[in-house]
């Protein structure tokens, strides 16, 4: 059966959606998250743009607009509310389209290459073909495009693409032009590598909070 079409979601929401796929894939263990799992993920520093600074209030708010969507499911984990999403079901897309949507929100519009290093730990795309293949088809959806992609930059290569998620992509900057513009100075291999570090370190940064979240909650701290 076709997904029903979906209203446009806020930064948040899809802030929110994409932390939720990115945990289910990176910390599995703690997965589905807590509240306050989540707002540390939509506040995160790295991985991120634009980075928020969201209360936990206005983080429960997008919840509520998400479960009301079908997009998000509550459940009980013990002491506290958890958190899981639902979006391939409810787009009515397969798991690597939901990567590459899920990076999408996290970081901003991006490159095919870019969205293969980026949603790596996600989804391990056998290449760049792969990838353009997953947003080709998002972007040809009978239901609605889930992406679009962007017009080539001034001094670029490469044409980006953006999630439909929240309506109609808004044009680049000038200042998001000259840094995907500087941007092109690094080899893949060098962007590669360094990404992969950076994923690791966020990656095992979250399970140590995580433990230690725990581990304050049974001793009663």
């Amino acid at each position: 059966m076709a997904a029903a079409p979906l209203p446009a979601l806020s930064l948040l929401e899809t802030r929110v959606l994409g932390v939720l796929v990115e945990k289910q894939h990176t910390v599995p263990d703690t997965y589905p998250l807590t509240l306050n799992a989540l707002v540390s993920g939509c506040n995160q520093k790295t991985s991120r743009h634009p980075i928020l600074e969201a209360t936990e209030a206005e983080v429960q708010s997008a919840l509520d607009h998400l479960k009301s969507l079908s997009l998000v499911v509550e459940s009980s984990g013990g002491r506290v509310m958890r958190y899981a999403h639902n979006a391939g079901r409810v787009l009515g897309v397969p798991p690597q389209s939901v990567a590459l949507l899920a990076t999408l929100m996290l970081r901003g519009p991006q490159t095919a290459g870019e969205l293969r290093i980026s949603s790596e730990r996600l989804h391990a795309f056998s290449d760049i073909s792969a990838v353009e293949a997953f947003l080709d088809e998002l972007a040809a959806r009978p239901e609605g495009a889930l992406v679009s992609e962007l017009a080539r930059l001034p001094g670029t290569r490469e044409t980006r693409w953006a999630h439909r998620l929240s309506g109609e992509p808004e044009a680049a900057t000038a200042e998001t032009a000259a840094a995907a513009a500087g941007g092109e100075a690094v080899s893949l291999g060098e962007l590669a590598a360094l990404k992969a570090n950076v994923d690791r370190l966020e990656a095992e940064v979250a399970q140590l909070r995580e433990t230690l979240a725990r581990v304050c909650r049974e001793l009663g701290l």
